[in-house]
């Protein structure tokens, strides 16, 4: 293949990146601030000389270092990862419309903005007839129309039989968990409105209101997608990310999504299971969705799946459902047909092509104390093992053959260890034996020994799947 790629991202997935496209023989440049020159993306490529392929920026959320590189560089397509730019429409428009154009490597722009907006995702998907979580899919201004609402919602749960119901108001231009509230009582409901929608006339200079079902009981699944810009697209099964910490970042995930061996459902999983692939790609076609993508489902105890949003780039996970998956016998690299596909290759193999086998289990290691609130910690690593087994495999920017300072600048994530197994017991076993021979040493500034979340990944692989 033709072309030079632009990583526009750090650490692990930038490492990822750099192979796939070693993989396809294709040129790449890399980026890296001051905070990050001591990590494997930046001391495996060249920082100066006539070969230089590593440059150096001031922050990887500055658009303009990025494009100031791959005007310089000569590159042709850009990278963004995930995080940071990868689902900014804005940035995804402005790399391909600018004098040096560069092809962006996830969905084209307009796809990133219609879904970015969970309003639109949902409203798109009520027409289609997708399940979604019950309640508006559009702001509401009027308080008496929003009381109205909330009462439907909560009477709604009374006949569903659920215990407990409640609601949430949320702000409807927010986002990060900003501006919502919890109402149990309709009695409760103008006065936390009203506090509701001030809060977002302050905040976000918009009023509108957001007014759905509260679920608490339930498991977050999704599933992977990859579409072609030829119409194409293929499913790699669903994975399970549940188990998360306090701030809803996933710590443990798993595929597929559910497993008998894991718990006693009260519904028929497998039905389940195709019924959210089933959604996703029908919302994928009617969107004309072109590269890869996740679609993020909630799943209640009863089997009912609700879709939550569209991640419309490659996530951290995406290799535990590449783990699972087959293509000629071998594990498919899904960040490598990322690539191709967006620079506009077809898909080459068929749904039919994909064979599922057995479960695979990511572990996220970070420094951070989980009973604290999972707050991270900072110091020096100065010992930094992992097993090699033919049934697992490890990516991190951190290097194995001499101590590296965490950048205080970013979350304190350490590797990503992936492990498989012919099912979800074997891989649990496998995840277990891991995590017990994996050696990470370090210091902080006060000598104070490194805090990692270790123990806290063993103690719930017996959660994973479950309610």
């Amino acid at each position: 293949m033709d072309g030079k790629v632009l990583i526009a991202n750090r650490g692990e997935i930038a490492i990822r990146i750099m192979e796939a496209c070693k993989d396809l023989d294709l040129d790449y440049i890399v980026v890296y601030t001051d905070a990050d020159q001591d990590s494997e993306h930046v001391r495996r490529n060249i920082t100066s000389g006539p070969k230089q392929n590593a440059w150096r920026i001031t922050s990887y959320t500055e658009p303009n270092d990025l494009f100031a590189v791959a005007t310089h560089t000569r590159c042709t397509a850009i990278h963004p990862g995930y995080g940071f730019f990868s689902e900014d429409f804005r940035f995804a428009r402005r790399a391909t419309i600018r004098d040096h154009s560069l092809i962006f490597i996830g969905p084209n722009w307009e796809v990133i903005k219609n879904l970015g907006d969970k309003i639109n995702t949902k409203r798109v998907a009520n027409e289609l007839n997708i399940p979604t979580i019950p309640g508006t899919d559009a702001p509401i201004y009027n308080e008496m129309e929003a009381e109205d609402i909330a009462h439907h919602l909560l009477e709604g749960q009374k006949v569903e039989g659920i215990t407990n119901p409640s609601i949430l108001i949320k702000a409807a231009a927010g986002g990060g968990g900003m501006g919502i509230e919890e109402v149990t009582e309709i009695e409760q409901f103008r006065r936390v409105y009203r506090q509701v929608q001030s809060y977002a006339k302050r905040q976000f200079g918009d009023g509108g209101v957001l007014i759905e079902q509260c679920l608490t009981d339930y498991n977050h699944l999704e599933v992977q997608l990859l579409c072609s810009q030829h119409g194409e697209r293929i499913h790699f099964s669903s994975r399970n990310c549940t188990i998360q910490s306090t701030g809803r970042q996933k710590r443990v995930e798993a595929a597929p999504g559910f497993h008998a061996s894991c718990f006693d459902y009260d519904f028929d999983e497998k039905l389940v299971l195709d019924q959210i692939v089933e959604y996703s790609l029908k919302l994928a076609a009617h969107v004309r969705y072109d590269n890869v993508g996740t679609w993020e489902w909630i799943v209640s105890r009863s089997g009912q799946p609700y879709l939550l949003e569209v991640n419309t780039r490659i996530q951290v996970e995406n290799d535990v459902s590449a783990r699972i998956s087959y293509l000629d016998g071998k594990h498919p690299n899904l960040i490598r047909e990322q690539i191709r596909l967006a620079l506009g290759e077809k898909m080459g193999f068929k749904q039919n092509n994909v064979e599922f086998q057995g479960a695979s289990i990511e572990l996220r290691i970070v420094a951070e104390d989980t009973r604290r609130g999972f707050a991270p910690w900072i110091g020096t690593i100065t010992e930094f093992t992992f097993p090699d087994h033919d049934w697992s495999t490890v990516y991190t920017h951190v290097p194995f053959d001499r101590p590296y300072t965490i950048p205080s600048e970013y979350d304190p994530n350490l590797a990503l260890a992936l492990v498989w197994g012919k099912n979800m017991d074997e891989a649990k076993e496998r995840a277990a034996r891991y995590i017990d021979e994996v050696r990470i040493k370090g210091q902080d500034s006060q000598g104070g020994s490194i805090t990692t979340n270790l123990d806290y990944l063993k103690q719930n692989l017996n959660r994973l799947l479950t309610f």
